[in-house]
């Protein structure tokens, strides 16, 4: 509303009362109504426009934090739930496995006979059992049968070797390890290192007398199968430890207990509109919370079957999807970026599911992938292990990662956007010492407020304590609140929809502006097709910021590096176009196919240094780095 306009109304009203046309009260109160809805027109509009939208979320969220509030008063755990689960049905199918099917009551025999050796072990509540092992159903039926004497499993990535799987053992406090015949060798070759004693036991393989390895299978062979004798753990209580995927650095063990582990499992249920129907393809590592709990929970919690997988297969997906009859499917990461470079055949539209969940799905494949698979319903979600920032994108919005609803003040949503500095990535503070939520259309951190007495807000953070305070942040909309700084950078447009924009370690400065990677990814891969592309910034001597530099994966050598500078040119700003391109057979990737990039970062540019192929933009083009170019760039006869 302009200014004029409203001093316009004003003095109308003004007028109306003198001239006493209508009574004072009833015109008074018109004129200010009439004067708020031009005040916030904008505002209105956009509310009522996304009021179907909104109730449905306050609905589903509501019916979640009640179910937590009842969990919580009740003292109730996973394992209570999984009892009564089997008390109910324990003849109905919990996970496909192969051709294999593992009912209820299985799951509850397996986990009963762990329990009760771990037990006869001499282990109890509190202590920690690392867990190193690829996929199938006995990878939930031992943490669960851990959990049933208290012990906390800490779920380690079975992709890591040498010095990562030392650390991950290291920072769970780890007093034993459980893993297979296939990943003993990679066990063995570190435990001599560790700076503790670790007891080892191993469960299908070979095993090596020597290294005093105790044979898992024979002692579940002579194990009880009914349940442990012992106390049973409360609703707050540690259950699993869940590892960061470590693409910046070595991995954290973040703190999952059973009212998380239920949060979640219970947001499948009533995010997704879950029902008994339901079956969920999981082909996600389960060390991961997205495979390990949205890919487990519902089975053990809710009754619905779940197809696991050894490893993710992109030309397998749909075949297995109508093998088993699945009606919802799990993605992550650059999985469907995979599955669309598979040829087209007839089993693309042969399935039943009606919904696919997961994150990290790119706006510019979103469309087609939707298209060419006919799928009614993706919900992409954002959220984080360790954190309290958990929002999902409901109804097909196209790169949307979730939405705030707009029919409420923003100032009552216990998360939002702060702005940050582009420097320093410190939050921006008003004159009272407090953040200041972004506006529509504004890049900012995306944080959550912190509140224990909330299974929705609480913060468990990691094992380690000084990690976990690195992750808060103090009088964010008030005196006295904390909130968890997710470090990522999202934007919200004026429907309330939220978008994904970068890493706040990801962001770096070139020329005096800020180049958010992720959009020069996606720029990226829409013109090179289907392959894999990181972007991130290298330091150049003298050279004020980090100059851009994009790793892609070009194993055909099919790269055509003038269509992609053109294609740079049209689309991206001069300072946001990758100065270097890095051209590799492979990118190396984490087990949730994340690319890690802080590798590629500590490379730089080196053309000595990096065996990979290297180009440097020059004109309209980009050509080969050599050594002279490289030395001619250091010593700034080559400008950049």
């Amino acid at each position: 509303m302009s200014e004029k306009l409203f001093w316009l109304l004003a003095a109308i009203a003004v007028a109306g009362i003198a001239a006493g046309f209508v009574p004072f009260s009833w015109y008074f109160l018109v004129t200010l109504l009439a004067l708020l809805v031009t005040w916030y027109r904008r505002r209105i509009y956009v509310a009522i426009v996304m009021l179907p939208r909104d109730m449905r979320l306050i609905y589903r969220f509501g019916k979640l934090i009640w179910s937590n509030y009842v969990f919580d008063k009740n003292n109730t755990t996973l394992l209570t739930l999984f009892k009564e689960r089997v008390e109910r049905e324990p003849e109905k199918p919990c996970y496909y496995f192969g051709d294999k099917i593992w009912t209820v009551a299985d799951v509850e025999e397996f986990s009963n006979r762990i329990a009760n050796v771990f037990l006869a072990a001499g282990y109890r509540k509190g202590d920690v059992v690392g867990l190193f092992m690829g996929n199938c159903p006995e990878y939930v039926c031992i943490w669960l049968g851990l959990a049933k004497l208290g012990v906390i499993t800490a779920l380690v990535n079975n992709n890591l070797r040498s010095h990562p799987l030392i650390h991950s053992l290291n920072a769970a406090n780890t007093k034993a390890v459980i893993t297979s015949g296939e990943l003993s060798a990679a066990l063995q070759e570190v435990v001599g290192s560790l700076d503790f004693p670790l007891d080892q036991y191993q469960l299908g393989g070979e095993l090596s007398e020597k290294n005093n390895v105790k044979n898992l299978s024979t002692l579940l062979e002579s194990a009880s199968t009914t349940p442990p004798d012992v106390e049973t753990p409360g609703y707050k209580d540690r259950m699993l430890y869940i590892y960061t995927s470590g693409t910046t650095g070595l991995p954290k063990a973040a703190v999952m207990p059973h009212s998380r582990y239920l949060l979640i499992t219970m947001a499948v249920k009533y995010l997704l509109a879950l029902t008994p129907d339901d079956v969920m393809y999981n082909p996600l590592p389960m060390y991961h919370s997205a495979g390990g709990i949205i890919g487990t929970g519902p089975a053990l919690v809710h009754g619905n079957p779940i197809v696991l997988r050894t490893k993710f297969s992109a030309s397998s997906y749909w075949t297995d999807c109508i093998k088993y009859k699945c009606t919802i499917a799990q993605y992550i990461g650059e999985m469907c970026r995979y599955i669309m470079a598979v040829p087209r055949k007839p089993e693309d539209t042969r399935h039943h599911i009606r919904l696919m969940v997961g994150n990290g799905m790119r706006s510019t494949i979103w469309k087609d992938f939707v298209e060419r698979f006919k799928i009614e319903q993706v919900t992409e979600l954002y959220a984080s292990t360790e954190g309290n920032v958990n929002i999902l994108n409901i109804d097909n919005r196209i790169g949307a990662v979730g939405c705030m609803p707009q029919c409420v003040p923003q100032s009552l949503l216990p998360v939002g956007l702060v702005r940050v500095d582009p420097e320093t990535n410190e939050p921006v503070r008003d004159r009272r010492g407090l953040c200041i939520r972004c506006e529509a259309g504004e890049p900012g951190m995306f944080v959550g407020l912190i509140s224990s007495s909330n299974a929705i807000r609480d913060y468990h953070g990691y094992v380690d304590k000084k990690a976990s305070s690195k992750k808060v942040l103090h009088d964010v909309f008030g005196k006295g609140d904390k909130a968890f700084l997710s470090g990522d950078i999202l934007v919200m447009d004026k429907y309330g929809y939220l978008y994904f924009k970068d890493r706040t370690g990801d962001t770096f400065r070139w020329k005096g502006e800020n180049v958010a990677t992720a959009e020069v990814e996606s720029v990226i891969i829409n013109v090179i097709g289907l392959k894999d592309a990181a972007v991130y910034g290298v330091q150049v001597p003298d050279q004020e910021g980090r100059a851009g530099m994009a790793a892609i994966a070009d194993p055909n050598k099919s790269l055509d590096f003038k269509n992609l500078a053109e294609y740079l040119d049209k689309t991206l700003p001069s300072y946001a176009r990758p100065i270097f391109i890095r051209v590799l057979e492979e990118m190396d990737m984490t087990g949730t196919f994340k690319i890690k990039k802080n590798e590629l970062q500590e490379d730089g540019f080196d053309p000595i240094r990096i065996k990979d192929k290297i180009y440097f933009r020059s004109g309209k083009d980009y050509v080969p780095l050599t050594s002279q170019l490289y030395q001619d760039i250091l010593k700034g006869i080559v400008r950049i």
